[in-house]
């Protein structure tokens, strides 16, 4: 299986996904990380929830459902580890130590592989205080983030400081009001100085990108739970139909989610079939598109300030696609976009995947 055609498979979930597909995710049950009888992530206390899409791709911001209030967020949630008991961590290939809460703390999380990546700028390593996180607290000190986020290593620097001002004028936003850590973006964009952004950017830019999702398909799939706003495999060997998601999990929840490893990545789980059928749409158009090729590159990894594609979170990418089809991403490239998004039909969607 070529490298393009498992970049392929990504892209065409990504766009298929933007269509009514949300009420064929499947409800997952269990602990995500470790036996416990709490949840693994606190639910918020009763509210109004907005109306969202009916074709909501729910899955994709971190829901199994368009129903559901927004779920809060905590540190020390069983998925995380618990609450800290003060031992210190350890992870191999590391000559650091950390407790639970040094490798939470988001203005100065762990950072396990300092020679990994240059010298953090002080907004990456450690945000200010009190309206920015640490960068690297989401986006993780190698710029790879998660799929609740975004992978920023390797993009181009006038990208990223074009997402940062868009963020900042309020033409980047989420159809899925739920998904908070959009409108924290927003505040922290608006807090930060050009200088800082431009020290971000800098810093993301500037490192190489390295494939960090293994892409597997199966029509069965390991069963999840949400929690974060992540698929998080539960304890078992129990499986569940993959239906119309992508499940990004992992490779090991325990050193991803709790110790925030980043030298362990994901897998991204697709229907059976999707690679073979994702790489006419995606290399060649399919006669209803426009193909990705032409803006992104041969190879997907971008032009000039054309981000690239290739092997970043499908997740990610169905979000992006969405947001721009309900007029969510403004931004004055998303005007190219948007003739491309509109041309793919129903008939395109998650089912002609499988």
């Amino acid at each position: 299986m070529s490298f393009s055609q498992r970049v392929a498979c990504l892209l065409l979930l990504a766009c298929a996904a933007i269509f009514p597909i949300a009420s064929g995710a499947q409800d997952s049950s269990g602990q995500a990380s470790k036996p416990s009888s709490s949840t693994a992530q606190t639910r918020s206390a009763p509210e109004q929830q907005p109306e969202l899409p009916a074709d909501l791709p729910a899955w994709a911001y971190g829901f199994d459902n368009t129903k559901e209030a927004r779920r809060a967020d905590r540190p020390d949630s069983d998925a995380r580890g618990g609450p800290d008991n003060g031992v210190l961590r350890h992870l191999p290939g590391s000559k650091f130590s950390f407790t639970l809460t040094q490798i939470r703390d988001n203005s100065g999380p762990a950072d396990w592989y300092p020679e990994d990546h240059p010298p953090m700028p002080d907004i990456v390593a450690h945000g200010h205080k009190p309206n920015v996180t640490a960068c690297s607290f989401c986006h993780y000190p190698n710029g790879k983030g998660r799929p609740v986020n975004t992978n920023l290593a390797g993009l181009p620097y006038s990208y990223i400081l074009q997402v940062l001002d868009e963020f900042r004028a309020g033409a980047r936003m989420s159809a899925d009001t739920r998904k908070a850590n959009t409108n924290q973006m927003i505040l922290f964009a608006k807090s930060m100085t050009d200088d800082e952004m431009k020290d971000a950017a800098r810093y993301f830019s500037s490192m190489k990108w390295t494939p960090w999702i293994r892409v597997v398909e199966a029509n069965m799939v390991p069963k999840t739970q949400i929690a974060n706003g992540i698929y998080l495999r539960v304890p078992g060997d129990e499986k569940e139909p993959i239906g119309k998601r992508i499940i990004e999990t992992p490779e090991d929840v325990e050193a991803m989610e709790v110790l925030r490893d980043d030298h362990s990545g994901f897998i991204a789980y697709v229907p059976e079939g999707s690679i073979a059928k994702g790489a006419t749409l995606v290399m060649a158009g399919g006669g209803k598109t426009t193909r990705c090729t032409i803006c992104h590159g041969a190879d997907l990894m971008g032009m000039g300030p054309v981000p690239g594609l290739a092997g970043r979170s499908p997740s990610y990418l169905v979000r992006q696609l969405y947001d721009m089809r309900q007029g969510k991403r403004t931004g004055e490239w998303t005007s190219l976009m948007m003739p491309v998004v509109a041309k793919l039909t129903t008939d395109e969607t998650f089912s002609e995947a499988r």
